[in-house]
């Protein structure tokens, strides 16, 4: 019966819950014992990936394209109409597998995420999540939709970036209120979608027993291996390391470009005054010469890469009409990831895919492991997966690689990168800390002018060297562009703490290479089978929180980035 799942994944697109519920009582109704686990653990997993490729390519159809009405009224009838129900009865498998007393060989971490979505599982909620997923789909719609005009052209947003490139300086203020402009006008569209946002968060933690939606989520995903309180320590360590070191690089942009101030429209600028760089004009060189790296950092990743060319699971231009941001995916009964981008054709575009590429390459490996929830690793480490192979792929960007730059460009392109790592961890500290107050303080959070005070109450104390004199009501653009506050509510630390484990990382790299990627391969094999610090130990890192080891790992960059200017 589960044999040939794989095979009927075409039709299990259109599948109803009729169609999936005989897999899911077989198995409920089978004898679980120290004989009949094993087979039926793969039974069950065969179900899961089968439910999760089904899943995932519905809601990618919805993000390729907003404007696609079917696409979204399928997303809609799955998370209505079939989601409840796998859900309510993945309850019951995991209480099926908790109470036979069994922990299947590598399932002893798995099981603790197990046994916390039972604690969770409250079927009142089930109706809330398809709300919360409705949402998210009108909030991506929202978002999808702004254009501007721009030279006689309709543009995304994305599409304008380039425009932030050249020299003409105010050219690039007319961009940037421009765009603000625009984001503005669906503000009030914004809010209303905020509010109810946050009514069904409320109403998803008091049905589970917590205080706040806070408590909920952070056993939610699984947080088993540090606390909220460990994570603000990590955001005062920021302030306290990062945030200088940011303030220094953005004043330093400041001086060479021959500025009283820098504002939000000179950040993206070459300081130098030199020509953007403006690495591919086609998707088509742009996955070519991307391939021909990966094939220098490991000619099986590169095989990877070329696999999911060849068989079109990269969507990375971008278009009107297309969701926001980028993503990788898995697609887990067919064992292949997907990458969705908005590529426009300049420098960020690379970083983009070598991250995505990251998390497809951690996909791979996890494949190979017997059980679906073997799959399921720690948010926190996927980041590492994607974030070190931005910079275990750098030394390979340079043009006599196959790849994109010669060799000052190229320095040019690793300098911007280094320096963004650095300007990130500030930003990441507003997101987090913006979240942690939002779901502590969820009456006041309601209301949106609320939450613009606190942002721009955190926005002055993390984000220090950017000049917004007269233009602070733009600066509240920013979180309601911020998907994950409002689609993945409580994810951003996860990029944090990777980015300081993926520096790590990189810096083994810069004593060995070949060591730091087999260390690297390792840990993305291990998928959810030890614990969070112990992958980040097998990858050559330690997960921490500490000013030290965040000041350590920022005069390393820092040293670098000198060295590359003076090279």
């Amino acid at each position: 019966m589960f044999d040939n799942l794989a095979a009927k994944l075409n039709d299990a697109l259109d599948w109803q819950w009729g169609d999936f519920e005989p897999y899911i009582e077989d198995l409920l109704a089978r004898e679980v014992n120290a004989e009949t686990v094993e087979p039926w653990m793969r039974d069950w997993s065969s179900f899961s990936k089968l439910w999760g490729e089904v899943s995932s390519r519905l809601r990618v159809a919805t993000t390729v394209d907003t404007t696609d009405e079917e696409a979204a009224q399928r997303y809609k009838n799955l998370m209505s109409n079939i989601y409840p129900k796998v859900e309510e009865k993945s309850f019951l498998l995991n209480q099926k597998l908790v109470e036979s007393g069994l922990v299947p060989e590598g399932m002893a971490i798995p099981m603790r995420r197990i046994k916390a979505e039972i604690a969770l599982f409250r079927e009142e909620n089930l109706p809330l999540f398809v709300q919360e997923s409705d949402l998210g789909l009108a909030y991506n719609k929202v978002v999808g939709a702004q254009t501007v005009e721009w030279e006689g052209e309709e543009r995304t947003i994305t599409q304008m970036a380039p425009v932030f490139l050249e020299k003409d300086r105010e050219r690039r203020k007319e961009a940037w209120l421009l765009i603000q402009n625009r984001l503005r006008e669906d503000r009030e569209t914004i809010n209303d979608l905020w509010l109810q946002f946050m009514d069904l968060r409320k109403r998803i933690a008091t049905n589970a027993g917590f205080d706040t939606y806070r408590d909920y989520i952070w056993q939610d995903k699984g947080r088993f291996d540090y606390t909220p309180e460990q994570v603000l320590q990590f955001t005062a360590a920021i302030e306290e390391v990062a945030v200088p070191a940011m303030e220094r690089l953005n004043n330093a942009d400041r001086d060479l470009l021959g500025l009283e101030t820098l504002r939000p429209w000179d950040t993206d600028i070459d300081p130098q005054g030199r020509e953007p760089l403006m690495p591919f004009d086609s998707i088509e060189a742009f996955q070519q010469r991307a391939e021909s790296i990966f094939m220098q950092v490991d000619p099986e990743l590169g095989q990877q890469f070329r696999t999911m060319r060849t068989e079109n699971l990269l969507d990375l231009g971008n278009r009107k009409g297309k969701g926001p941001g980028g993503y990788c995916t898995g697609f887990p009964i067919s064992k292949r990831p997907f990458i969705f981008q908005n590529a426009v054709g300049l420098d960020r575009d690379i970083r983009t895919l070598l991250h995505e590429s990251g998390h497809a390459f951690h996909g791979f490996a996890r494949y190979e492991l017997p059980y679906a929830q073997q799959m399921q690793s720690p948010m926190e480490f996927n980041e590492v997966a994607s974030m070190a192979m931005e910079l275990l792929a750098s030394p390979y960007i340079t043009e006599d690689n196959g790849g994109f730059y010669n060799e000052s460009d190229a320095a040019r392109s690793r300098i911007d990168h280094l320096k963004k790592i650095i300007s990130f961890w500030p930003y990441m500290a507003v997101v987090v800390e913006f979240q942690h107050w939002i779901y502590s303080h969820h009456d006041e959070a309601t209301d949106p002018a609320s939450c613009d005070a606190k942002w721009l109450e955190l926005w002055g104390r993390f984000m220090k060297g950017v000049d917004f004199s007269g233009y602070e009501d733009f600066i509240l653009n920013r979180w309601r562009r911020q998907l994950h506050i409002f689609r993945y509510p409580f994810y951003y630390i996860e990029y944090g703490l990777a980015q300081l484990g993926a520096v790590q990382v990189w810096a083994n790299a810069l004593q060995d290479q070949a060591k730091a990627l087999q260390q690297y391969r390792d840990a993305l094999a291990l998928g959810a089978t030890v614990t969070l610090p112990q992958l980040y130990e097998v990858a050559g890192g330690r997960l921490a929180f500490d000013a030290e080891t965040l000041k350590t790992y920022i005069d390393l960059i820092e040293k670098t980035i000198g060295e590359l200017e003076t090279a």
